[in-house]
């Protein structure tokens, strides 16, 4: 059971989606444009904010870059009837952990936000603090620190880096993360896990262009390390 935000400004989806969710025994609050979903979020915790991109006053696109700009870890699911990857990459890039194209039936969709919040229920379980070189991710707060400074991260990129700090210095291949991200979810693709990648290059390196720390190791995959001299 999870506490859900919907943002769909038409009224007979956001109803017969709502409907769905409950049956699962979800709470879900419906906001028909983009400020008043971001209003809501900023106002009370969700687990889960279902978010159609063309919604009136502000865009999904421009409520999930807000939203991630403030830090918020709910999981976030981008409804939209645009399909193309140029499209798909654009809601990772700001922060979108999953991505359902119109027309959906609500069976989908009720399916797809299962898997989501199954796939984060782990790292709500204690685990120890895992220390990278300068990073540590901590699963059991939901944290990531570089140097001491908070780094904010989607629950996506927080699950990948995870992964990779777990086992530091091995190197996994994209099909790899994506089995440990999300098991064999096939509506994700290696192109999730190389913005995902680009993304947090962003936030724990000092020059993104040359990482030290989150490496790509040449036709195999990604590697976590502690930088030169690490070890």
């Amino acid at each position: 059971m999870a506490a859900i935000a919907l943002a769909e400004d038409d009224v007979k989806q956001a109803e017969l989606v709502r409907r769905y969710l409950e049956r699962e025994h979800h709470t879900v609050i419906v906001a028909a444009d983009g400020r008043a979903a971001l209003e809501a979020v900023r106002r009370e915790r969700f687990d889960l904010l279902v978010l159609d991109l063309m919604l009136p006053v502000l865009d999904g696109l421009e409520v999930c870059r807000i939203l991630r700009g403030e830090g918020a870890g709910l999981l976030i699911m981008m409804l939209t009837a645009r399909s193309t990857e140029d499209d798909l990459l654009r809601g990772l890039d700001h922060g979108a952990d999953d991505y359902l194209t119109k027309p959906f039936s609500p069976r989908e969709l009720v399916a797809r936000v299962r898997t989501l919040l199954r796939r984060a229920r782990p790292f709500t379980t204690p685990d120890p603090v895992l220390r990278v070189g300068p990073l540590t991710v901590d699963p059991l707060r939901h944290e990531v620190t570089s140097e001491g400074r908070p780094v904010p991260c989607t629950p996506g990129e927080f699950r990948l880096l995870a992964a990779l700090a777990a086992q530091p210095d091995r190197v996994f291949t994209r099909e790899q993360l994506l089995d440990s991200m999300h098991g064999f979810d096939s509506y994700l693709t290696d192109r999730t896990i190389d913005m995902h990648v680009l993304n947090l290059r962003k936030k724990i390196e000092r020059e993104p262009r040359r990482p030290v720390h989150l490496v790509t190791v040449y036709g195999v995959g990604y590697k976590l390390t502690g930088g030169p001299g690490a070890g």
